[in-house]
């Protein structure tokens, strides 16, 4: 990995602005670990090297209902995303999976665009006993996409998805979802709301 992606992974984590303390918390945590010199990218399935860079991005319609999905080695319902690949900014790795996991071009919401809007450092779970528990530093983006044209998705990945309100989201159990998807979904509607409120944005 070059000196220039690093300091571009660390400026994008840098400019997220956190919605809480804990955020607060894993974005210092990140930026530590990038400022390091470690390897961020990994290198070999499943746990090499025990902490890298991961890409979430939640597809969002028209409405601000976002897509989760049943994700079929965690037992989680979460948003789409993958492990970012040597040299890969995480953008980069949004566009790469968006068309693999679901099928359809990776547009950045209007309000937010490709930047990350959240971060968050965790350390992954393992229902089926397969090993491999690493930590997961994921940087998640908001993508734009009409309910309708996404008419499949990698069932290599994912048993089933929903498109659910951030109200829905946010009264499941948190034991079935990401750690930190309630307060994900919190600061995706407050900043929605900001952003039209400053500027007329669409979602």
């Amino acid at each position: 990995m070059t000196a220039t992606v690093r300091k571009a992974i660390a400026d994008l984590v840098r400019g997220i602005a956190p919605h809480d303390a804990s955020e607060e918390h894993d974005r210092q945590l990140a930026l530590d670990w990038i400022d390091s010199g470690a390897q961020l990218h990994r290198t070999a399935k499943p746990d090499v090297p025990p902490m890298h860079l991961v890409a979430y991005f939640a597809v969002t319609d028209s409405t601000g209902a976002m897509l989760l999905a049943d994700h079929l080695k965690s037992g989680l319902l979460l948003p789409p995303g993958g492990h970012c690949e040597a040299g890969e900014l995480p953008w980069d790795t949004v566009r790469r999976e968006c068309p693999e996991e679901l099928g359809i071009d990776a547009v950045a919401a209007a309000a937010f665009g490709p930047r990350p809007l959240f971060v968050t450092v965790t350390r992954t779970r393992d229902p089926h006993g397969l090993g491999g528990i690493h930590t997961d530093v994921s940087l998640w983006h908001v993508v734009r996409a009409d309910r309708d044209s996404i008419t499949g998705f990698d069932r290599n990945e994912f048993s089933a998805v929903h498109w659910l309100t951030t109200g829905q989201i946010q009264a499941l159990p948190l034991s079935g979802l990401d750690p930190a998807m309630h307060r994900f979904a919190a600061k995706y509607q407050h900043r929605l709301g900001q952003a039209a409120q400053d500027h007329g944005s669409s979602v």
